[in-house]
């Protein structure tokens, strides 16, 4: 139960930080977007890291105990490219995430851009939730480091909703809340999941559900925050940020 409360908690923290976004988009200017790239650069250099050197290796280690060793790698291998393919399939069914600024010169679809980016990530975070919630159930460790990474990414998120919404309305409440109810699809995830899952939590289970969320992550990562953080700023204010995010996550893992 301690565990169950816990990774209930990390799972929502992530999800709460689309609202602080919301909050921040009140004291963002429409023309002044290029800081959001170092916090999109960030997130992706988290999550790209954390899949790699840790999730990954979580899961061929969790499939080696039921497999051989070769086995369960080959088999995390195959299904963290599953995990990209089910990325992939689910984002081609959503709208764009991308909202770059020239959006934001025509006032008349402020409104309707919003709202089409609340719908996105809510879909969105549903499953990032499930890995959160999952990964705290197994490791503490582990499950912050994904909590973190992705409360780093929802607060632009929660920007990118509440933006356009705040600019055409001029409402902060309706705002707030649009961006703080795509975010709280993280904990509705990790509540779901752990329903449909508890009946049969077990190594080898984990370890394909590690693999699918690497694949998960890496594909967010590539095609959503890497290409947003490059409409928002440069080069060099992305790549910087990606740095810091993997420098952040090796410390965290050395450490912890």
């Amino acid at each position: 139960m301690d565990h169950f409360l816990l990774a209930f908690l990390l799972s929502f923290a992530a999800g709460a930080a689309s609202a602080v976004g919301g909050i921040c988009s009140f004291f963002i200017k429409k023309e002044n977007l290029s800081a959001l790239a170092i916090g999109l650069g960030f997130s992706a250099g988290v999550m790209l890291y954390v899949s790699f050197m840790e999730i990954l290796p979580h899961a061929q280690n969790a499939l080696s105990i039921l497999y051989t060793e070769a086995k369960g790698s080959w088999l995390a291998v195959g299904l963290f490219f599953v995990g990209i393919a089910i990325a992939w399939g689910v984002d081609r069914c959503l709208p764009p995430l991308h909202v770059k600024e020239e959006s934001f010169s025509q006032s008349a679809k402020l409104k309707q851009t919003g709202l089409f980016t609340a719908f996105a990530l809510t879909l969105h975070n549903f499953p990032e939730g499930l890995a959160t919630f999952f990964s705290a159930m197994d490791s503490v460790t582990l499950g912050f480091s994904i909590a973190l990474a992705v409360a780093i990414h929802n607060i632009p998120e929660g920007i990118a909703v509440a933006l356009p919404i705040y600019h055409s309305t001029g409402s902060r409440s309706k705002a707030f809340w649009a961006s703080a109810a795509s975010g709280m699809a993280e904990p509705v995830g990790a509540v779901v999941g752990y329903l449909i899952l508890h009946a049969v939590l077990q190594e080898a289970v984990l370890g394909v559900l590690f693999a699918l969320v690497a694949g998960i992550m890496v594909y967010l990562a590539l095609d959503e925050l890497l290409p947003t953080a490059h409409d928002y700023g440069h080069g060099h204010q992305v790549i910087s940020g990606v740095i810091g995010g993997m420098l952040l996550m090796a410390l965290v893992l050395l450490v912890f």
